[in-house]
């Protein structure tokens, strides 16, 4: 394997995306919500050059803080349904946090999910518990509006740091599996009154 050159993300994305092959000068905005961190690039493509104006992030938000909104959501339903806390069984919490995933992305294309979680608690000399709960996008995005909101000042920080204005950007491309979240892609869209880019 040789390797002709090593390029960051932000680059990367924008290359994924074919924007190298755009033969006009353009500024392109990366908004990338991955699983743990979250950045904004901004990028000016000039002669098939890629050169980052800007980065800006919150290295303590991605979409596991999506999830474990809903993992704490259900520890409540099951101590009020069930009388029974969850926290310290480590096998059930496992179970949770994956249910939790699951529901964020049947969320990102439904308006509510389903969350099944049989014998989710063996408890000897008892029945054992088992969760059926049904999670509303509408609520799903009230529990999670903060995280949302916290998507605003890297965007207006990588914006500032760059000096440019949000009329100067020619595109904006949306990276990582969270922003398939409709609110993530709402705050962005309103914030940079442009339609976001997220064909890969």
């Amino acid at each position: 394997l040789e390797v002709l050159r090593i390029i960051n993300e932000p680059t990367a994305a924008a290359l994924a995306f074919g924007l190298d092959k755009v033969k006009k000068e353009q500024k392109i905005l990366v908004f990338d919500l991955g699983g743990g961190t979250f950045d904004v690039s901004i990028l000016e493509l000039a002669e098939g050059t890629f050169e980052v104006l800007s980065t800006a992030g919150d290295n303590s938000l991605g979409g596991d803080d999506w999830d474990n909104e809903i993992v704490k959501w259900l520890i409540d339903l099951i101590k009020k349904d069930y009388k029974t806390d969850v926290t310290n069984n480590k096998m059930a919490m496992a179970r949770l946090k994956a249910a939790a995933e699951k529901a964020k992305i049947d969320l990102s294309s439904s308006q509510q999910a389903t969350i099944m979680l049989p014998f989710l608690v063996m408890q000897q000399g008892s029945e054992p518990i088992s969760v059926e709960a049904t999670l509303r996008r509408s609520q799903f995005e009230e529990m999670t509006s903060h995280l949302v909101e916290r998507c605003r000042k890297p965007i207006e920080t990588a914006l500032a740091d760059a000096k440019i204005k949000i009329s100067d950007l020619d595109d904006v491309i949306l990276v990582g599996g969270s922003t398939r979240i409709p609110a993530v892609q709402q705050l962005v869209e309103s914030i940079l009154n442009k339609k976001a880019n997220r064909s890969v």
